[in-house]
């Protein structure tokens, strides 16, 4: 097999491997997806939780918590006619932990970026 051929498959199987944490990264960088698997860290919550802790219509946390629930992120558990809504792994803590460090090591340099910090938006 030639080199070439070798070499672009490697970076095609890169690529795709890299699409998962792509996908996770971009599932998380919503301010209200990111606010409310932060608190569902701490816990169980309904929406009507999250909808008063967020100021934000029922519809739109509803809509939020679909998604994470299709990423696999979150789950309901039903109590009656109530919903419960959960973090489906552990390890999205220790990833809020990590990015915590990661933050408070590089300061205000990811707040600055000209792209994605505070002032881009």
């Amino acid at each position: 097999m030639p080199m070439h051929n070798v070499q672009s498959e490697t970076a095609a199987a890169e690529r795709q491997g890299l699409a998962a944490a792509v996908a996770l990264f971009h599932g998380l960088s919503d301010p209200t997806r990111l606010a409310i698997t932060r608190r569902l860290a701490h816990g169980e919550a309904r929406v009507v939780d999250l909808t008063r802790l967020l100021r934000l219509p029922q519809s739109t946390v509803s809509s939020h918590i679909a998604c994470l629930r299709d990423c696999g992120l979150v789950v309901g558990r039903a109590e009656g006619r109530q919903m419960f809504y959960s973090l489906t792994r552990p390890e999205l803590m220790d990833l809020f932990a990590a990015a915590e460090t990661l933050l408070a090591a590089t300061g205000s340099a990811v707040a600055l970026c000209p792209t994605y910090g505070a002032t881009a938006q």
